[in-house]
């Protein structure tokens, strides 16, 4: 079997929930990061970049340097966790939970060349929902990170786009969002 990380972008501010821990709020039983972690399974590492908090599964920690900018520093130091350079790593934000394990063997399945992403039901890609050769990415990384965005990263790249099934691709933001899951 090949070689299959996980890294899981757990920062930013959560403004529009009034800056709460987001990712601590239940939904479904559990956290929305253990949500997001379940779906990853069997993934080695399991890198969870943000600060760190309780969660149901053991988890490598990292942090952005400086922490807070953005998610592309995020990824660049969860993947100086993952220890191979070839293989695959699942790169997702961590509030999803309509994210399954069945979404990331789809995008696994799917990888072709550099990566996987899932695309929304408007047809935009999810960015921060793929699966991604860790070579691909490496190779790719700028080499100034901060507060740069991920889509011209992962779109130089020209990933496979995978339709999003049901709300997999759905992502809490606001109380509306939350409201709406539970």
């Amino acid at each position: 079997m090949e070689d299959f990380a996980a890294v899981v972008l757990a920062g930013g501010r959560a403004r529009r929930l009034g800056g709460v821990d987001k990712l601590a709020l239940p939904t479904g039983g559990r956290t929305l990061l253990d949500h997001t972690l379940a779906a990853v399974r069997g993934a080695d590492p399991l890198v969870v970049v943000g600060p760190e908090r309780a969660v149901s599964v053991p988890v490598r920690w990292a942090r952005e340097d400086p922490p807070g900018s953005g998610p592309l520093a995020g990824l660049r130091a969860g993947l100086g966790e993952v220890p191979f350079d070839r293989g695959s790593v699942a790169v997702l934000a961590a509030d999803h939970p309509g994210l399954v394990p069945e979404t990331v063997a789809r995008l696994r399945a799917a990888v072709e060349g550099s990566g996987a992403v899932l695309v929304d039901q408007d047809g935009m890609p999810q960015w921060l929902l793929g699966v991604w050769r860790v070579e691909a990415l490496r190779a790719a990384m700028p080499a100034d990170v901060r507060d740069r965005p991920v889509r011209a990263l992962f779109d130089s790249l020209a990933p496979v786009r995978i339709p999003a099934v049901g709300a997999e691709a759905a992502d809490v933001d606001t109380p509306q969002d939350l409201h709406r899951l539970n």
